[in-house]
């Protein structure tokens, strides 16, 4: 019973330190936005400051790994597997600068973190296809403006048994597109700490691992299978690694 109550009540507190730091920090974030893009700059620094707060006040650690291996003078697309809501935070602590995000239209009903969402991320409407088409016009842009893009792979998190879900295309039709390199990225232990469609949360720690950098050069369309299958090889190399690792 003491044990269900002070889960409770962890759970509780965590969900108010999300909510609580975002609706302080929300004008810092938002009014660059609405300034236009060179300032928005200013947004991800409060970003950056609210995955670092949350961390520290939560006990929620991120271990970073890789930062090395990003590039810091051109715009990247970073291909990241999904297993819990609280990758969110340690992704943003590991992509450098700023970046956008493709984000489903049901995240825009969460209170305050809706508005960020509208600001931040390409919004689509996975039912819809003009929308879909939109999201992948607008991304395009993003990155034609020197700005990186971060994708979710598989879609969605990841609630099976398999270590990834099948890749979806996007991600490597818009590398290829505006031959953009790909940089794959890895968590582990989120799902652990908060599985996928609950709100049970518990303390412990994150990895995020970036990978070196997969050049696309020179490629076409009919190479994105042989990209995809590529990339998930190495993600799920670098999965089994870090699960393997004592």
């Amino acid at each position: 019973m003491i044990q269900k109550l002070t889960s409770l009540l962890y759970t509780l507190w965590v969900i108010l330190i999300f909510f609580l730091i975002m609706f302080l920090l929300l004008p810092f974030i938002l009014i660059p936005f609405f300034l236009g893009i060179r300032f928005s700059f200013i947004s991800y620094k409060f970003l950056w400051l609210w995955a670092w707060l949350f961390s520290k006040l939560t006990f929620i650690r991120y271990r970073i790994h890789g930062r090395e291996n990003i590039p810091r003078d051109r715009a990247l697309i970073f291909v990241s597997n999904h297993t819990s809501f609280l990758d969110v935070p340690g992704l943003r602590l590991l992509i450098p600068g700023e970046f956008r995000t493709i984000a489903k239209k049901e995240l825009l009903k969460i209170p305050v973190f809706g508005l960020i969402v509208k600001a931040a991320t390409v919004v689509v409407d996975r039912s819809d296809a003009k929308s879909r088409k939109k999201s992948v016009e607008l991304a395009r842009s993003v990155i034609e403006k020197g700005i990186s893009m971060l994708i979710f792979a598989e879609g969605t998190q990841n609630r099976t048994a398999e270590i990834l879900q099948p890749f979806k295309d996007g991600a490597f039709r818009l590398a290829i597109e505006t031959q953009t390199a790909v940089v794959p990225v890895v968590v582990t232990g989120a799902a652990r700490l908060m599985p996928p469609g609950t709100l049970h949360i518990r303390p412990g720690t994150i990895s995020i691992t970036a990978g070196k950098p997969i050049e696309v050069n020179g490629l076409q369309q009919n190479d994105l299978p042989d990209l995809k299958n590529r990339t998930f090889e190495l993600m799920k190399s670098m999965l089994l690694n870090k699960n393997s690792t004592p």
